[in-house]
């Protein structure tokens, strides 16, 4: 198992070091103080899992996550001391694959560790216990399922949609009409709740990306 530890404060690198070693004694493991060296380790050695600060010079952990959606298997791990609701949204939105907050990373690291091993995401507990987090994830949930609503074609018109392809474009690599595709779109819109507005379908799919391309 190969972890990557990116935080700029030496004494909670170090602090997390001795606990994924004792935890993991078996474990590699690699340290960045800056977000532009830990992007760069992750693109070129894959990590199992990343643990990623927020705030961090050159680059925040919430940019790592989401200039590296689609282009690593590494799970993305923020470790940050925000505890709020706005913030887990901001990275999961991003692309994070777990949410902790550093008050509580030794005590909760390890089951994190175990869910995303078995491929499911991971929000810190306290989070979970908020009212506001639980209405996002709720909100959440609802989209899922309003996703796996679509038919196989209008998710990959959607998927497209949001790779900013044109309905001519779309129409073209899935051998059939333009007129197909706007019908395509206009029931998506219906099934996901949107105004029918083609301009406001490619910029709610640019903005769920990281969602959509997950299901199916």
């Amino acid at each position: 198992m190969y972890f990557l530890i990116a935080d700029d404060h030496p004494i909670f690198r170090s602090g997390l070091n001795s606990f994924l070693k004792n935890t993991f004694p078996t474990a590699e493991i690699t340290e960045c103080d800056n977000g532009l060296d830990a992007e760069k380790e992750i693109l070129s050695n894959s990590p199992d899992f990343a643990l990623l600060d927020i705030d961090m010079p050159q680059k925040s952990g919430l940019d790592i996550c989401k200039e590296l959606i689609r282009k690593t298997a590494t799970k993305l791990i923020i470790l940050t001391m925000y505890n709020d609701g706005e913030m887990l949204k901001k990275a999961l939105n991003n692309g994070a694959d777990a949410y902790l907050v550093k008050d509580n990373t030794t005590d909760e690291l390890g089951e994190c560790i175990e869910t995303l091993s078995e491929g499911v995401s991971y929000i810190a507990k306290s989070m979970r216990k908020s009212p506001k987090v639980q209405q996002q994830l709720k909100n959440y949930n609802n989209l899922i399922e309003k996703l796996n609503g679509l038919t196989e074609t209008e998710l990959k018109t959607l998927k497209l949609v949001a790779q900013k392809y044109s309905s001519k474009e779309i129409a073209d690599l899935l051998f059939v009409s333009s007129k197909s595709v706007e019908n395509y779109r206009s029931r998506i819109c219906k099934k996901i709740d949107l105004d029918t507005s083609t301009k406001k379908l490619v910029v709610w799919a640019i903005e769920h990306e990281h969602i959509i391309k997950d299901i199916g």
